[in-house]
């Protein structure tokens, strides 16, 4: 890069942007000022900083999501979002404004100590979201449920039956009677409560059913649906969340992006390793955790598994297979040297992962140069 390259720092908000500059040489930053974040300021600031400059930019990942990017790339600029959690921060600095975050931003951005999270596109962040909205209901439908519980608890109402939430349990809900006649209507508006929210969560996976077949990345979610545990719902979450999972050069760095390596403080002959770093997508990581919860069975290839690996090559069917062996076997393991099953589901989780990126490798092998296995 030469002396003439700007690299811009961008402290962006719902109405404002506060804007920095720091030239290519060791000069110190200087603030560029405020402007609206309107997509005609934004164009403007783009035309006069790139007047016979190489300009670059950078903003924080945050809520105001990927516009910004998105506009300053089309104008035919670099524009790296970067990650929050990986900015330096002096210990002793307690001032923080907005103008020193831009002008902390143009320095860090022009040493080149910023790291720049993946920017999906239009197509992905659209099935993210539908994603996240099924979670979000979801949510809705626990919390629902639990007042309800709790309501009836606080009655001596309590079920008998094996399980809630099932046929037999909304049967035993609908003779429920109370003395009262407006606990009685409490009581209802709670149950429809319960209700409409599964609705609306069903309604979302089924949206999520009709829109993958023309989703790009539709192919991966079949082939992942292959292993033991990742059922529709799981694999649609992994891809949406994490996108083309063959963009990580190794199956360890997806395990460290997603959070499930340990802790690590060593130092000379002290070594100390913690609890995994929960740092990265921790939508997916959650998912990856429930699927790890099924190797703590036998091996074995049930009729449902079966028909669903079917529906893929055969080297994927091999690959899900070697998996299921290793995992359940690995899962019995971390048992017998003591291990909580909370912690062995956690380290079946990151072998999951890497099983995972096995398998989109071989998908998308005539693009990426992948390995086709994993190495452990």
């Amino acid at each position: 890069m030469g002396d003439c390259t700007k690299f811009v720092g961008l402290d962006v908000h719902k109405s404002t942007i506060t804007v920095a500059i720091a030239e290519g040489d060791r000069r110190p930053p200087v603030s560029y000022g405020l402007i609206e974040n309107t997509p005609e300021a934004i164009a403007r600031l783009v035309k006069r900083l790139s007047k016979g400059n190489s300009v670059r930019f950078c903003y924080e990942a945050g809520p105001c999501g990927y516009e910004v990017h998105r506009q300053i790339t089309a104008l035919g600029h670099q524009c790296d979002v970067v990650a929050p959690s990986l900015i330096p921060r002096k210990a002793g600095d307690r001032v923080k404004t907005d103008r020193r975050d831009a002008l902390s931003l143009a320095r860090l951005y022009r040493a080149g100590e910023l790291t720049a999270v993946w920017v999906p596109d239009q197509e992905q962040e659209a099935m993210r979201d539908l994603v996240r909205a099924r979670e979000d209901m979801k949510g809705i439908e626990l919390r629902a449920r639990q007042r309800l519980g709790a309501f009836l608890l606080r009655h001596g109402l309590i079920y008998t039956g094996k399980s809630t939430w099932t046929q037999a349990h909304f049967r035993w809900l609908e003779e429920v009677r109370l003395e009262h006649p407006v606990q009685q209507i409490v009581f209802q508006e709670y149950v429809d409560a319960v209700k409409q929210a599964q609705e609306r969560a069903h309604g979302v996976e089924e949206q999520m059913r009709l829109v993958l077949p023309s989703w790009n990345l539709a192919p991966a979610v079949e082939a992942i649906s292959a292993l033991r545990g990742v059922n529709l719902i799981t694999a649609v979450t992994v891809m949406a969340e994490l996108g083309d999972i063959s963009r990580f050069d190794s199956p360890r760095q997806l395990m460290a992006y997603l959070g499930l390596v340990p802790r690590e403080h060593s130092s000379g002959a002290s070594q100390w390793r913690g609890g995994i770093t929960k740092t990265g997508n921790g939508h997916a990581r959650r998912v990856l955790v429930e699927a790890a919860w099924t190797y703590r069975f036998p091996a074995r290839k049930s009729a449902h598994l079966q028909r669903k690996a079917e529906k893929t090559p055969e080297v994927v069917q091999a690959i899900a297979w070697k998996a299921q062996k290793r995992l359940c076997r690995r899962y019995q393991a971390y048992l017998v040297r003591g291990k909580m099953k909370v912690q062995a589901c956690t380290a079946i989780a990151r072998e999951l992962s890497g099983f995972i990126w096995a398998i989109v490798c071989e998908v998308h092998r005539k693009d990426r140069v992948c390995p086709p296995q994993v190495v452990m």
